[in-house]
């Protein structure tokens, strides 16, 4: 069975994305978080993504300025397989994208028992939470970032019932992000 696992920058107050919307916060570039981020993409496996972070990362990984910006990642996230949920896109543009309507749960029961690389949810706050609560996902990789925000949107807004995780390991940079492996157990 293929693994979920999401990948996601929080702030130390829980959010990943500000009342506004904003997640600009979380882009600290320095030469030890951009190895960290190229080698990260080098993993490969299936993205998966909610429509509203679908559109963000459509409209900016096929940019010169994110060849520019961050070449390995842009060229694997461009070329990478990649899935859309959405019930209102009638299309998905983004090379190597397919788009499903159907419902959530029960399509990623499907893709998960389908053979393929791991998959990877990435932003996608409103679809972290429903494949908490349908305990689909295998393991979250959380960066916490140094900054409070107060307000915002968590990845676990709406999830019904406690999701018991084991830490696997840590890891620290200069720039003052923590990469936390978290397991999910039973």
């Amino acid at each position: 069975m293929r693994k979920l696992t999401v990948f996601n920058q929080i702030s130390l107050d829980g959010y990943f994305s500000d009342g506004h919307g904003d997640m600009s916060w979380a882009h600290k570039a320095d030469a030890e978080w951009g190895a960290f981020a190229a080698e990260n993409a080098r993993g490969g496996g299936e993205l998966v993504f909610g429509r509203v972070t679908y559109e963000l990362m459509a409209s900016f990984w096929p940019t010169r300025a994110a060849l520019e910006a961050a070449p390995a990642v842009a060229e694997r996230m461009n070329s990478l397989p990649k899935v859309v949920f959405s019930r209102s896109l009638d299309s998905a543009s983004w090379n190597n994208t397919r788009l499903i309507k159907g419902d959530l749960a029960e399509e990623v029961r499907k893709l998960k028992a389908e053979p393929g690389p791991n998959m990877v949810v990435m932003g996608s706050g409103s679809i972290v939470a429903q494949l908490t609560d349908a305990r689909l996902i295998d393991e979250y990789q959380l960066v916490v970032n140094g900054i409070v925000l107060g307000s915002g949107r968590t990845l676990f807004e709406g999830v019904k019932e406690r999701a018991n995780l084991r830490l696997k390991k840590t890891r620290s940079f200069s720039n003052g992000n923590v990469v936390l492996w978290y397991e999910a157990t039973a």
